[in-house]
């Protein structure tokens, strides 16, 4: 598992990120590609040992293109510079919380676990749950164990709305969680951790903490078949 030629390779993709350079360097794509796939295959099969949500899935299933999916018009470049996966069950685009791993050089490597972009009916579900389940919620979010991990605990600094959400109260103890678009907590990896040999074991370490509160969003979901 080669993650210093992967980090090599998104960092010289981030300088040269035109359809005509990867046209050129397709070999070496393959190869960081690889070293990704493995990376991924490595953690799913540690995570899934303890958490049957991962048991089932392959990297085919997980694994995110290099390849910009809808481009912004104003944006020139066509790879994004980040390779990495999303782990949950049902597969990367399934409509459920999970786990997220991206390797990005410069300290940009990500894990994150949670929903970063529930669709509405998702965000209702999970808001309902919050409300009625605040306690369990809390101490979930809490957990001294997704802490260690998660320092900065659930992200509260992304998008969210300005009033109550509808059927919510602006007294509602919660209302601080209630008003986020997304439940998700993130930490992010040196190039150095990327590249020490406990990589894997840490990345799986984090999952396992985050679970609680990942099982916690799901439990309000629709179970998938």
């Amino acid at each position: 598992m080669d993650l210093a030629y992967l980090l090599d390779f998104m960092a010289r993709l981030a300088a040269n990120n035109t359809t005509a350079w990867m046209a050129e360097h397709r070999p070496d794509y393959q190869r960081a590609r690889a070293a990704c796939t493995e990376l991924v295959r490595q953690v799913l099969t540690q995570a899934a040992a303890t958490d049957p949500d991962l048991a089932q899935l392959t990297t085919t299933d997980v694994l995110f293109r290099l390849h910009k999916n809808d481009r912004a018009h104003r944006d020139p470049e066509p790879y994004k510079r980040r390779m990495g996966a999303g782990l949950k069950r049902g597969g990367r685009h399934a409509p459920r919380a999970g786990y997220f791993l991206a390797i990005q050089p410069e300290g940009q490597s990500w894990l994150g676990a949670g929903t970063f972009h529930p669709t509405p009916s998702m965000l209702a579900a999970m808001r309902q749950e919050i409300h009625y389940n605040g306690a369990e919620f809390h101490r979930r979010r809490e957990g001294p164990e997704l802490l260690r991990y998660f320092p900065a605990g659930l992200d509260t600094t992304g998008l969210q709305l300005t009033r109550p959400p509808r059927g919510y109260a602006a007294t509602d103890p919660d209302l601080a969680w209630l008003r986020l678009k997304t439940l998700g907590l993130n930490r992010f990896y040196s190039d150095a951790e990327v590249l020490a040999p406990d990589f894997v074991a840490q990345v799986v370490a984090a999952i396992a903490a985050a679970r609680p509160l990942v099982d916690f969003l799901n439990e309000a979901l629709p179970d998938l078949e």
